[in-house]
This record gives structure tokens, C-alpha cells and sequence, in this order.
């Protein structure tokens, strides 16, 4: 009987060092390569490459493209207490195998996790043909919707309770979104690996994101930015990224001369910007509206400069 014993106890003892030495044998991922560029240096080199108009084919759905797959999901977003709506776009050939960097793209007032995604800025053609050739790394793009009200599922209004509601989304996005991509998702992780630009109040929300956590998104982008993010949400002072630990690689705003809804408060956010040192790009689309005219190169552009700094 005590042999027994003693044959079950060495069993069960050579059992465990095996599975240990399993466990120890499986490899360890690598640790990240730092990113020597600095921000300067980075939009320095993207500056070159920023092209006001947008080349014809870039958004056209052209044959023999596999332009991905788009996934309309639900979440549950402990800030709201209350299941969200996502649409995540999966390049062509996803893999779960490959860890993709990730592209949140922030819709404007009034509208939903549709609005940048069918509507006529046609922003899956330009970000798959942009991956098609080779002009951007393969991604994953979230189209989330960012009324981020407990209260409300649409907004009814816009007043100062909407704009709460819009302004509330960087818990919604930070507490509950991101853990729920990171979750489902093969995802590369780190601000390196994410990215966030959004058109009007999405833009508000985009820059105020990226100002708040730079730990998270190393490229920020804002296109007819709405006022309110600063001054606002953020005092003139802090827009900057001075003494704070990290800052994007990249910061791009982008206006139109002609946007009649935003006037000129995206040309605010770009003197404060000057005004507080702060390395960024620029542009400017000449008769540009508050519309497919200005979002378009915007995101010609920006899908074009993310995920490339090392």
C-alpha cells in the first residue's frame, strides 16, 4: 500500500514538473524595440508626404480589392450600464495569428457607429486601398458611436447636456472599448500600435482624448474640430504635451476654408498649438467644407502616416 502511495505521489509529482516545464518552455514574447524617432523628427518626415487633394482611385472601390470585412458588434459598457454598438472593420486576410494595430475613427454630431463608415467620405475604400498598396499597414479600424449617455441612446438636442454626453465617451472608451477590442480582437498593443481621429464633434473628442491619455494613442488626429476642447475641456495652458511622460508621434488637425459649421475654430486650436510650442501638422483644403471634402484628404492622409514611427 505505502509503495502504491509512494508510485502515485512520484506520478503526480512528475506530472506537474512536466507541465511546469511546459509552461517554462513557452516562449516569452519579445520585448518591444524602443522607438528612437522623436515626434519632431516623425511629422517632420510626414510633413513631406501631406497632399491636399486626394488622388482620384484612392477611394474608389476598385475590382479585385478585398476591402475587408466590417463586423457590427455589442459591448457593454460598465460607464453607462448598458450594451453599445461597435462597427470594427478587419483587413483583407485577418489573421488571428497577427497582432494589427488599431484605428478609432470618432463620428460627428448627430451621428451613429454608421456615419464614417457609409457615408459618402468612403473612408473603408481609402484606408483598403491604402493597405492594398502597401501605402499603410494592414489594421483594424473601430468606428464606435460616442454619445456616451446613461440617460439617453440619441441625442435629441445639441446643448450643453449632449456635449456632456459626447465629452463622457473618453470613459466609455477607455474603461470599456478598448478592453472589449483588446479582448475579441488580435490587436497589437501600446500608443505605437494607437490611433484616434474623428471629423466635427468627433474631432472635439479626438483631441481631447489625445491630450488626456498620450499613454494610449501615439497618433491623434482632428478634422472641422467643434470648439469646447480648448479653451474648455482643456485650459490653454495644458494643451501641450510638456511634462508629461509620452506625446504622439503625430498630431494632425485639418480645416477647410470653406467649412461654414466650425468656422474657424479649427485655425484656434492651431495658433494655441503654436502658441504653446507644440510640434503638429497643419492643413488647410481650399474650398473645403464641413463635409466629404475636407474628411476625405484628412483621412487620405492620416491613415497613410500612423503606425510607421521606429
Amino acid at each position: 500500500m505505502y509503495m502504491k502511495r509512494l508510485t502515485k505521489a512520484a506520478l503526480s509529482i512528475g506530472l506537474c514538473a512536466l507541465i511546469l516545464a511546459g509552461c517554462a518552455s513557452k516562449e516569452e514574447p519579445e520585448p518591444k524595440e524602443p522607438i528612437l524617432i522623436t515626434p519632431d523628427e516623425y511629422m517632420a518626415q510626414m510633413q513631406e508626404q501631406v497632399v491636399n487633394r486626394t488622388p482620384s482611385l484612392a477611394t474608389e472601390n476598385m475590382f479585385g480589392t478585398d476591402y475587408g470585412t466590417i463586423e457590427k458588434v455589442s459591448y457593454y459598457s460598465t460607464t453607462l450600464e448598458k450594451d453599445r454598438n461597435v462597427n470594427v472593420l478587419l483587413p483583407a486576410g485577418y489573421d488571428e495569428d497577427e497582432r494589427y494595430p488599431v484605428l478609432y475613427i470618432l463620428h460627428g454630431y448627430w451621428g451613429t457607429e454608421d456615419s464614417m463608415v457609409y457615408g459618402n467620405d468612403k473612408t473603408v475604400e481609402n484606408v483598403g486601398n491604402a493597405i492594398a498598396n502597401g501605402e499603410a499597414k494592414p489594421m483594424i479600424v473601430v468606428f464606435p458611436y460616442i454619445f456616451a449617455s446613461k440617460d439617453m441612446d440619441v441625442v435629441d438636442a445639441m446643448n450643453d447636456v449632449s456635449n456632456a454626453a459626447y465629452d463622457n465617451f473618453i470613459n466609455d472608451l477607455v474603461t470599456d472599448l478598448m478592453p472589449f477590442i483588446e479582448d475579441n480582437y488580435s490587436i497589437a498593443t501600446g500608443p505605437e500600435n494607437t490611433a484616434i481621429t474623428g471629423f466635427s464633434m468627433g474631432g472635439r473628442e479626438s483631441l481631447y482624448i489625445g491630450f488626456t491619455r498620450p499613454d494610449l494613442f501615439g497618433y491623434v488626429g482632428a478634422v472641422c474640430p467643434a470648439p469646447g476642447t480648448c479653451p474648455g475641456l482643456i485650459a490653454e495652458d495644458d494643451f501641450t504635451f510638456e511634462g508629461k511622460d509620452n506625446a504622439p508621434w503625430l498630431l494632425m488637425i485639418t480645416a477647410g476654408s470653406n467649412d461654414g459649421v466650425v468656422g474657424t475654430v479649427p485655425y484656434g486650436y492651431n495658433d494655441i498649438l503654436n502658441n504653446n510650442n507644440v510640434t503638429h501638422i497643419w492643413q488647410v483644403i481650399d474650398n473645403g467644407g464641413h463635409d466629404q471634402s475636407t474628411v476625405t484628404p484628412h483621412m487620405y492622409n492620416f491613415i497613410r502616416m500612423i503606425f510607421k514611427a521606429e
